[in-house]
C-alpha cells in the first residue's frame, strides 16, 4: 500500500539507523513490524495477568515428558 505521511527526519533518520534497513521502506517495514510484534505481546501479556493459565488437576511436566517419550 502506498501511504503519504509527514515523519521527522531525525525520527526517520533513527530508524534507519536502529532497524538496519536497506532504504527508508525497508526500515519503516521493519520498525514497523518489531512495533506491532511487541504491541501483541503487551495485549498477550496483559490478558494472562487479568486471567492467568490454569492447569488441569494432575498435570505435571513429568507425566507430558513421558507421554512425548512413549509417541517418539
Amino acid at each position: 500500500m502506498k501511504v503519504t505521511a509527514i515523519i521527522p527526519d531525525r525520527l526517520v533518520h533513527d530508524i534507519q539507523k536502529y532497524s538496519g534497513g536497506k532504504n527508508i521502506t525497508d526500515s519503516l517495514i521493519l520498525a514497523l513490524n518489531e512495533w506491532l510484534r511487541l504491541a501483541k505481546l503487551r495485549r498477550l501479556n496483559e490478558r494472562l495477568r487479568k486471567q492467568p493459565l490454569e492447569f488441569q488437576p494432575g498435570f505435571s511436566a513429568e507425566k507430558v515428558r513421558m507421554l512425548n517419550r512413549k509417541i517418539t
